[in-house]
């Protein structure tokens, strides 16, 4: 891939609706050669799909959190199976260090936020967690 791939898939990421014509425009480039780099980069497995992106009902007023959580012994694929069963839970990530899984929350206030933390501490298998509230988006639509 090159710059022209990269750049390409970055205004994809922002808008994979985005009309050929206007990608050609935004990259200088003619549309044929947006579309045969958009069938190549599929083609190769580089974009795997293309996605919706909802918005949150109400999500201005919405909490949003990440929460790390670290896992006892060998219990991961039980707890995560779990942790997907709540509502609240948006995205669920597994990583390495310190940490082994990563929630993104979601809730519709401090007291449903507090609750939902809660239940999650409540899972067995849970040792220890650390949140971080969102407080405001810098970059969005990835």
């Amino acid at each position: 891939m090159d710059d022209l791939d990269f750049r390409l898939i970055g205004l994809l990421r922002s808008n994979s609706r985005e009309p050929v014509a206007k990608l050609a425009v935004a990259l200088g480039v003619s549309r044929a050669t947006v579309r045969s780099r958009i069938d190549r980069l599929v083609e190769t497995g580089a974009i795997q799909g293309f996605t919706v992106t909802l918005k949150s009902i109400g999500a201005s007023n919405l909490i949003r959190a990440i929460v790390m959580i670290e896992i006892e012994g060998q219990g991961a694929d039980r707890i995560i199976r779990r942790l997907v069963g709540f509502p609240a839970v948006r995205h669920l990530y597994t990583t390495n260090g310190r940490f082994d899984v990563v929630a993104e929350l979601e809730s519709e206030s401090l007291e449903a936020f507090d609750e939902i933390l809660r239940q999650i501490r409540q899972v067995e298998g849970i040792s220890s967690t650390e949140t971080s509230i969102l407080l405001s988006a810098r970059k969005g639509g990835f």
